[in-house]
């Protein structure tokens, strides 16, 4: 399977793990501690509300206490005064958060409160005190709790990781919840409720955001009139030493008093519950998106694009979850972003891994080419291997042994082949020792370029210098043909031109090869089928003799010659150190050149 394939594949198979895992995670609710924390954090970047007009805080603080000089419980005969106080000023409801399930010691004070709930006729008490079947014992229970008219209510709250309170019960144990219970005293009737057991409390703010005034001045009636007109009043403790402070989604560092809270819950009541979650389906289709975009992305985009992209998309997902809190909707976040962040690692290491394969598939293909010292070169400005070319300007060789192939109609297949292997073995190191690029061999031919695919500002002169090369480790191999008896020796023939090549990777992305096109190329290898029927076994083009940037007095002109498939002559140049006859087994040029022309006139 194609490479490409296989990682567009591997892609879409790493989104789905990274979603199935973020759906496995959110189903079970195992980051469900860090999914609460970031509702906290949206509440702190959206900010403190105006605090609502409806509701007051009588709170038992550190000031009551100063001003009082009693110990809690106080005698009751204070809360008598301070619900006879508050409601005398003619407030909707008096949703009392202290406990009265017991008798005092001063049974006068007892009733004396009983008979100040009675007056003020809409007072919600609270317990934590409730029976299987919902009794409780607040003023006794029974006769004494129906008597004072007051509505018994549970003051219990749930509980999330960590204690922190950010959600309210309807019922608690057969009894209203103390905040439910007080917002339908106010209202005077039942309040239509959200689907669940539960509601999220939008929080007007930090401790302290609701207005609120001391115990002990209520108790002593110095408070403004009007106050507590058609307002929710809530009674309760404050004071640290009392213990009923509580983490919520505003806190921070500092507890929020339990009254408080449930002041805030009262008036999410009263405002219709304006904070909820959207639904399950809505939460997953979010964890799916998010957990396909980075692979999605990648399929079009480069790796670390489709990363800059995700990491975008991300970010405004987040403003998104933000703005729709805002509004009132709460959505997964956490787990949205796991499966974004899971599947964008894996499209890292997939990316990775992947690159890492074709950077050994293009170290194997290049190896073949170039040298070993710059077959990282080569891949770092390529970027691998992919189909595409660039121009450049270098030198092309061509290279051809005469005779050789009615040489090997004589011989084994497998001694044709050892010493093809030896001959081109030798050839190609010359080559490569000066920097040389081997494009292809055509049977006993080579071609090879210098200057492409790695920028060479000598490439003139290192071709010239390889083919000299070339000769030299030529006399060497026919020295050993002549000693293993297998034949006298043969000539060369080598062709050199200058110029610009288009120089890249062709073919299909399941098979690729180097190469290097155009005029050079052409004109390259009908130099080297030109050296047949002479005594030169070089022939380099006047473009090469004039790239030299270190000039080789040794080189002669020739003269000038037409070149088939170009309309102009073009001088010739040779070393006439390289001459020898021509051997007669040597092929004809025109079938020499017809091999060349089959490799080189790609672009012709």
């Amino acid at each position: 399977m194609r490479p490409r394939r296989v990682y567009r594949l591997l892609l879409l198979a790493s989104g789905l793990v990274s979603v199935a895992l973020a759906l496995v995670g959110y189903g079970f609710g195992v980051l469900q501690g860090a999914d609460l924390s970031t509702v906290d954090l949206r509440f702190s970047v959206r900010g403190e509300r105006d605090a609502p007009r409806d509701i007051v805080f009588v709170k038992i603080d550190g000031s009551t206490f100063n001003h009082l000089g009693d110990e809690f419980p106080f005698p009751r005969g204070l809360h008598a005064n301070v619900i006879d106080n508050v409601s005398e000023d003619g407030p909707r409801a008096i949703a009392y958060d202290v406990q009265f399930t017991e008798p005092s010691s001063r049974p006068a004070q007892d009733e004396a409160l009983v008979e100040s709930v009675r007056r003020a006729g809409n007072v919600v008490l609270a317990t934590t005190e409730v029976s299987a079947n919902g009794r409780t014992r607040i003023f006794g229970g029974g006769e004494g709790l129906e008597y004072s008219r007051a509505v018994a209510s549970n003051s219990e709250v749930p509980l999330d990781s960590g204690g922190v309170i950010r959600r309210m019960d309807f019922g608690v144990y057969g009894l209203p919840s103390f905040s439910l219970a007080a917002a339908e005293q106010a209202r005077g009737g039942k309040i239509d409720l959200p689907q669940g057991q539960t509601a999220w409390i939008d929080y007007a703010g930090p401790p302290g955001a609701l207005r609120s005034i001391p115990f002990w001045r209520v108790e002593a009636g110095r408070f403004p009139k009007g106050l507590f007109r058609d307002k929710v009043v809530v009674v309760g403790a404050s004071a640290t030493s009392l213990q009923d402070l509580h983490p919520t989604s505003t806190t921070g560092r500092d507890p929020m008093p339990g009254p408080e809270i449930h002041a805030n819950a009262i008036d999410t009541i009263q405002r219709g519950f304006p904070l909820g979650p959207v639904a399950g389906w809505v939460n997953v289709a979010l964890i799916v998106l998010m957990g396909a975009v980075a692979p999605l992305l990648a399929l079009r985009l480069s790796a670390i694009r489709a990363l800059l992209a995700a990491g975008v998309f991300m970010a405004g997902f987040a403003a998104a979850a933000q703005l729709l809190f805002n509004a009132g909707i709460i959505v997964t976040v956490v787990y949205p972003l796991i499966a974004a962040l899971l599947s964008a690692a894996a499209t890292v290491v997939l990316y990775g891994v992947t690159t890492a394969f074709e950077r050994e598939r293009a170290r194997d293909a290049f190896a073949r080419f170039v040298p070993e010292s710059v077959v990282g070169q080569v891949l770092d400005q390529a970027g691998g291997v992919r189909l595409g070319g660039t121009r450049a300007e270098g030198t092309v060789l061509f290279s051809d042994l005469r005779g050789f192939t009615s040489f090997a109609e004589r011989r084994e297949p497998d001694e044709v082949i050892d010493i093809l292997n030896r001959y081109l073995t030798a050839m190609s190191d010359a080559i490569l020792d000066e920097g040389g690029t081997v494009v292809a061999y055509m049977g006993d031919g080579i071609m090879a370029v210098f200057g492409a695919p790695i920028e060479q500002a000598d490439h003139a002169d290192r071709a010239l210098r390889a083919s000299r090369e070339m000769l030299r480790r030529l006399d060497g191999f026919n020295a050993w043909l002549t000693e293993q008896g297998l034949a006298e020796g043969f000539k060369m023939g080598i062709g050199i031109n200058s110029g610009f090549v288009m120089s890249g990777n062709v073919g299909s992305e399941r098979r690729l090869e180097y190469t290097a096109i155009g005029d050079t190329t052409n004109t390259a290898a009908r130099l080297e089928g030109m050296t047949k029927g002479t005594a030169h076994q070089i022939y380099v083009a006047d473009a090469t003799h004039q790239a030299l940037l270190e000039p080789v007095a040794e080189l002669e002109s020739v003269g000038e010659f037409e070149v088939r498939g170009r309309e102009r002559s073009i001088r010739l140049w040779s070393l006439p150190s390289t001459r020898r006859e021509e051997p007669a087994r040597a092929r004809s040029q025109d079938e020499n050149a017809d091999v060349r022309d089959r490799a080189g006139s790609l672009s012709a």
